[in-house]
């Protein structure tokens, strides 16, 4: 976003700088429910005019952002002093009003979070935390807090010694905005330029009378109750200040928020952990592959035909090590939408590391993946098609249509599911209709004529040739130790991967259930490039093993191996679930783990892919360069 300058009412004559500083307000959610409202869904302060909405881009929709204007008043350096901004009233005869009052008190028991947006960045509410140095500025503020019945004060109440009451719900009906802004003193544009917006939530009752409000001295908070006689008045009102800084410069306004959350050094633990784990693994490759394997191919190119030994090993399967997988037509199509979904977190994390997917684009990362989704159908249907020619397969019309369809309609489904099911609870985060539509438009129309086109091309291609004949009658595979066996040698496969990657996983679920930022693009470019290390060289490790044991099925078991990864993946969002997050009723639950299957399918699509190329590539290597009769 450009930098957009500020100066006073006289000096905004000329055009080159704005007076009026827009207010905008989002969604409200909460870390207990997973179900985000509109604004106006509370029956705060609204205002009559419904044309005061930035564009969202796809990725807000998506997301479930809906951003609109506010009937806050602020003009740069007009500070306002306990202004009042609008008057709710809720009589028990009112059927409507008092399920508006039911609304609004279940919002303060979830715990539910304001989201404001000034010049493009969050208005944040900045407290101390205990055991750190300083302060934690979070980008949404509570709309209120209570006190249970034993009078143990939750969530923001402990902030604030004077709401203390037992069995009492307060609500936060006014706020104190602080917008501290760079002056622009000797730099080379005009006004000034805003560097933060800071808000402190207080709950005030004022005087019930007409509009007069009282915001300083002895006043006490407002309490919100359902009442039995008389009406409830609640009153809304804020107070605007204005702070010169020139310590900031407005390049860096973000990193007051960035700072403030105590993830670096966590982050670098996460990344030397992995690179144990790396350089672990590949000593077991390299001495494998330098040792061992090298000493069995200098054996077997040994054996002369005057003296013909036995074979053994891994060169024993030679006749059968290529034999085409049962499921070949499914196994392609996961590989082809593999590749796909390789080259969209590829691309996606580029962008990001380059700046263009940082927190002042709203919705951008989202956007970033639909669009590389939508574009990169041509190199899922290109090697589904190939692998599936290559596994000898005929029906090409099937395996098109499986790849366009398959896996997107089963991920599409369950979005359909939970979008029904937003939709039934009134939240925000419902997709509108027409952008289901658009969604829709895009897979049909863009995504499967360019699948269409790959496959086209992957069919046209000669099918890849193994290195070595197979034999017509299938080896009988000898009878397995346990320790060789599917089960254990599958989930063996996807410890280490997982072991790299759950630290910066912790980070990825808060950003998602816990509404915090994430920025560290850079520590999840590495981990990713560590991820497919770490997946290659453990799936090339169990196969050499499994070949060793004459066990010749590495077709499949090389894509479940590192897949299971995404085993672990929903073994710990059920521990994130139950021991990190506060979340409370059916639906919510209900929409966590449908979001967490998603996610853990495509997934494991990802990583299965990585183990069966590198150990597609290991396979077919290690045979050619071995002599066979």
């Amino acid at each position: 976003m450009a930098p957009v300058s500020y100066c006073s009412k006289e000096e905004s004559q000329g055009g080159k700088c704005l007076n009026a500083i827009k207010l905008y307000v989002n969604r409200l959610d909460s870390v207990e429910s997973v179900i985000p409202y509109d604004y106006d869904k509370f029956d705060f302060c609204v205002s009559d005019k419904d044309d005061d909405r930035p564009t969202e881009n796809l990725g807000q929709v998506v997301f479930g952002e809906r951003i609109r204007g506010s009937m806050y008043n602020v003009t740069f350096k007009d500070t306002r002093r306990c202004e009042f901004l609008c008057r709710k009233e809720y009589k028990p005869a009112d059927k409507t009003s008092m399920e508006k009052l039911g609304f609004l008190i279940k919002g303060v028991l979830r715990n539910y979070q304001h989201h404001w947006i000034i010049d493009n960045m969050p208005v944040t509410w900045c407290y101390e935390v205990e055991h750190e140095t300083k302060p934690y500025c979070s980008s949404g503020f509570p709309m209120g807090c209570f006190v249970t019945a034993d009078g143990q004060q939750k969530d923001a109440c402990l902030a604030y010694e004077v709401l203390k009451e037992k069995d009492t719900r307060y609500l936060f009906n006014h706020v104190d905005i602080v917008i501290s802004y760079n002056p622009g003193t000797g730099m080379n544009w005009d006004g000034a330029r805003l560097l933060s917006a800071k808000v402190l939530p207080r709950s005030i009752k004022h005087p019930a009378e007409g509009n007069a409000v009282s915001c300083w001295g002895n006043v006490q908070p407002q309490p919100v109750f359902i009442p039995k006689t008389d009406p409830l008045v609640i009153k809304y009102s804020y107070t605007v200040s204005f702070k010169e800084r020139l310590d900031m410069a407005w390049a860096s306004r973000w990193d007051y928020i960035l700072d403030s959350m105590p993830h670096a050094s966590i982050q670098w633990f996460s990344i030397v952990n992995s690179v144990v784990i790396v350089l672990f693994l590949s000593g077991m490759v390299a001495m494998i592959l330098m040792r061992t394997l090298h000493r069995d191919i200098a054996r077997y190119n040994e054996t002369s035909v005057e003296d013909p030994q036995e074979e053994f090993g891994w060169k024993l399967v030679h006749g059968d090590v290529f034999r085409p997988p049962t499921q070949g037509m499914v196994l392609s199509v996961f590989l082809g939408v593999g590749v796909q979904i390789m080259l969209i977190s590829f691309l996606t994390l580029v962008f990001a590391c380059l700046g263009f997917l940082s927190p002042a684009n709203r919705g951008a990362l989202m956007t970033c993946v639909l669009v590389f989704y939508v574009c990169l159908g041509s190199p899922a249907g290109y090697v589904s098609a190939r692998m599936y020619k290559t596994f000898g397969g005929e029906k090409w019309k099937s395996n098109v249509l499986l790849t366009a369809f398959l896996v997107p309609g089963v991920v599409f489904s369950i979005f359909f599911i939970l979008n029904m099911l937003l939709w039934v609870k009134g939240s925000s985060a419902a997709m509108p209709f027409t952008t289901l539509l658009a969604l829709l438009l895009l897979w049909f129309c863009v995504s499967v004529p360019l699948i269409f086109i790959g496959a086209y091309l992957g069919f046209r291609k000669p099918a890849i040739e193994p290195p070595v004949r197979t034999n017509q009658i299938p080896r009988q595979i000898p009878e397995q130790p346990a320790h060789t066996g599917p089960v254990i040698g599958v989930f063996t496969g996807g410890i280490l991967p997982f072991g790299c990657i759950f630290i910066q996983l912790f980070f990825i679920l808060n950003s998602i259930w816990s509404h915090q930022t994430y920025y560290m693009f850079g520590f999840l470019a590495l981990v990713y490039v560590i991820l497919l290390i770490t997946c290659s060289e453990a799936t090339v490790l169990l196969c050499y093993f499994h070949l060793c044991a004459e066990d010749y099925r590495w077709w499949w078991r090389s894509f479940f191996s590192s897949g299971s990864t995404a085993f672990y993946l929903i073994l710990y969002s059920m521990y994130y679930f139950k021991f990190k997050l506060q979340i409370q009723g059916v639906a919510s639950t209900m929409l966590f783990f449908g979001y967490t299957f998603i996610i853990s399918v495509l997934f494991f699509i990802f990583t299965g892919s990585i183990g069966f190329f590198a150990c597609f590539l290991f396979v077919r290597k290690i045979y050619s360069i071995v002599k066979l009769d």
